[in-house]
């Protein structure tokens, strides 16, 4: 019993590995080489560091049934299957997206362990992957933690012939982000004068969540992210990193007329700004002071300065990294492998891609005239009919394969993250600083600047400025809002919301694989 548990912990085999290499070493028997000769090749840390990337590719394609779906920005067709039970708290310990989101990052850990374990054999030229390495193991730990909790911390490979499992029980939260912010720092050691690429974890990234893990752990570290994120938003030309933004004096004329820019023109640029950022354009056509395009995904505008790290998922030729999906013949043609179906266009059919009227409430043309439109499916809107069905713009790919990246980390998140770590424990603040950041965040989405910046409005913001981006169930639990935002919104919508649902339960089977090591979450 005990194998099998380690087994999965290990999560994938030599073989899974070196299925998503085959390409690169044209190997007819994938399985041909061990690690030991792998890692003696001229370029074999590059490849198992690809492996990192490839095996978190799977990562996403569920977490937005888990996070998403179980804040109050959306929710689901009570007629379609599991996901109505997600939506409502009432997860069971066996769902397989409760299991199959913790197996795919154990997965992507035990690949960033075996270039940790090895790391001393890495070249001089291939350094990087060790800090890359480093970064995604953190990474992997501070999605299972801010998931489920209590999670063991795995830092190496596990030896499925020896009793090491027994090695690594849960941890209370507060060691888990401890080892998870000391990971983050080794990997920006390793990484510090690397060229940036927002396909691969860099020492910006790095810096930026780490800030954002002392800032979620249970008693956050204002005054450390605070000094962190000061080093990146003080610094941010020498980054690369900013908003997309369009000033007014450079604002297109929509109109095609000699007149000023109008506030509808001048929104109608924003607009577009704020669907580059996902990797989007929107075809022509503005009539009566709204662009009525449709949006579709292009990857001319994937990598631009407000993308700090993405996903890469491509339709077409890549070398960033290949795919763990793709055949065995067609590695280098695509790696395409959508994140999530469900945030498709098509995803509606699954019934779990749905504003809530608690969201459209707050997301309106009038409220939000500039993420309105790059965010929510214009001709689904229709919040004065309750059962009605209001679709996501971000991802609008129409289809089960999505070429939209993934964005783990962008810019906007880094400034409204910094003004938190000012506002520390204070309900409000005028520091320049932490103005400055939310502003600039304001500005881009056509809203009216503040002099005063209170905690519920920072919370606020970051609800319309990330929707649909994993992001909101987190924010609640970090502000403490979680139990009266979902216990009102559970109310007022027949759920199950109680206290211990803000985590998911731990995969049952875990606990059935190592009986009496492992602890059930409360709630469950």
């Amino acid at each position: 019993m005990k194998n099998i548990y380690k087994n999965i912990i290990v999560c994938f085999s030599l073989v899974a590995l070196f299925t998503s290499c085959e390409k690169e070493l044209d190997l007819s028997n994938p399985t041909a080489l061990s690690i030991e000769e792998l890692l003696q090749t001229s370029n074999g840390f590059q490849l198992l560091a690809n492996g990192v990337l490839d095996a978190y590719q799977k990562v996403p394609a569920n977490e937005y049934l888990l996070i998403e779906l179980r804040s109050d920005n959306v929710r689901a067709n009570s007629e379609n299957g599991n996901f109505p039970a997600i939506n409502a708290y009432n997860v069971d310990p066996n769902n397989g997206d409760v299991a199959t989101y913790y197996s795919n990052n154990m997965s992507t850990i035990k690949h960033a362990n075996t270039i940790i374990d090895n790391r001393f054999l890495a070249p001089e030229n291939q350094q990087y992957t060790v800090g890359e390495a480093y970064f995604m193991r953190a990474l992997c730990h501070f999605n299972l933690v801010r998931a489920y909790q209590n999670v063991p911390y795995v830092d190496k490979v596990l030896d499925i012939t020896k009793d090491e499992a027994l090695d690594y029980p849960q941890l209370p939260e507060a060691e888990v982000y401890a080892k998870i912010i000391a990971d983050f720092k080794t990997s920006i050691a390793y990484l510090d004068g690397v060229e940036q690429n927002r396909y691969r974890p860099s020492k910006g990234a790095a810096i930026c969540l780490a800030a954002k893990a002392y800032l979620s752990q249970p008693s956050p570290n204002y005054e450390e992210a605070e000094l962190l994120l000061a080093s990146v938003v003080e610094n941010s030309a020498s980054y690369g990193y900013d908003l997309l933004y369009t000033d007014r004096s450079n604002a297109v004329n929509f109109d095609n007329d000699t007149s000023v820019i109008t506030d509808a023109e001048y929104y109608a640029n924003l607009v577009v700004d704020y669907g580059h950022v996902f990797g989007n354009a929107i075809s022509s056509g503005y009539t009566d002071g709204v662009l009525d395009g449709s949006w579709s995904n292009s990857s001319a505008f994937e990598i631009n300065e407000e993308v700090i790290f993405s996903i890469a998922y491509d339709l077409v030729s890549s070398d960033n990294y290949t795919t763990s999906d793709s055949g065995l013949g067609d590695q280098v043609e695509t790696d395409s492998e959508s994140f999530s179906f469900a945030m498709t266009l098509q995803g509606p059919s699954n019934g779990v891609n749905i504003a809530s009227l608690d969201f459209l409430s707050v997301m309106s043309p009038e409220l939000q005239p500039v993420r309105f439109y790059a965010s929510i499916d214009a001709i689904s809107y229709n919040p004065t009919v309750i059962t009605n069905d209001t679709f996501n713009a971000k991802f609008p790919t129409n289809g089960e394969i999505g070429g939209n990246d993934w964005i783990v980390l962008r810019y906007a998140d880094v400034l409204l993250l910094y003004a938190e770590a000012i506002l520390g424990n204070n309900s409000s603040t005028t520091d320049s600083r932490a103005i400055n950041a939310f502003n600039k965040v304001r500005l881009r989405a056509g809203l009216e600047e503040v002099v005063n910046l209170t905690k519920d409005e920072l919370l606020a913001e970051r609800r319309v400025e990330f929707v649909y981006e994993n992001q909101r169930l987190y924010d609640l639990i970090r502000f403490g809002k979680a139990d009266d935002v979902l216990r009102a919104f559970s109310t007022s919508n027949s759920l199950f919301y109680t206290n211990e649902k803000k985590y998911l339960p731990f995969p049952q089977r875990e606990i059935d694989n190592l009986p009496n090591f492992y602890n059930q979450n409360n709630g469950y």
